[in-house]
């Protein structure tokens, strides 16, 4: 699967910022920005994104929660999404795949390898 744009959705403004430069610099892949579960619902059936990095833990409307609502609705259902997450635990890991990401990236993560990490789950899922 070729990968061209990517939705990142976190609600911290400074992981967005440095997600975004690694993706953009590193990746050469379009960015899609959300700051909530529910922008990210709206961004990701309007706009197609290749994938999504989710972040879980985000007020009103969490990552898993947001999982849920995207595998729901026929248009965004097949987008494979990664879980940017400082909850990264084996068990925790297990559980997001359960839920039906496509892999899990722990936080903190290393922005010069982000795109390649992103890639990799892609290719194996």
């Amino acid at each position: 699967m070729k990968i061209e744009r990517v939705l990142v959705v976190d609600d911290d403004e400074d992981i967005r910022a440095v997600t975004e430069l690694s993706i953009r610099r590193i990746g050469h892949w379009d960015v899609l920005l959300a700051a909530s579960g529910e922008e990210a619902l709206v961004l990701a059936r309007d706009q197609h994104p290749d994938v999504i990095l989710l972040d879980t833990m985000m007020p009103v409307l969490d990552g898993p929660s947001t999982l849920a609502k995207l595998r729901a609705e026929p248009a965004t259902a097949g987008i494979p999404v990664i879980f940017l997450t400082a909850q990264a635990r084996p068990r925790d890991v297990e559980g997001y795949l359960a839920l039906g990401a496509a892999g899990v990236i722990g936080k903190p993560f290393d922005a010069t390898t982000l795109p390649g990490e992103i890639r990799r789950i892609v290719e194996a899922s």
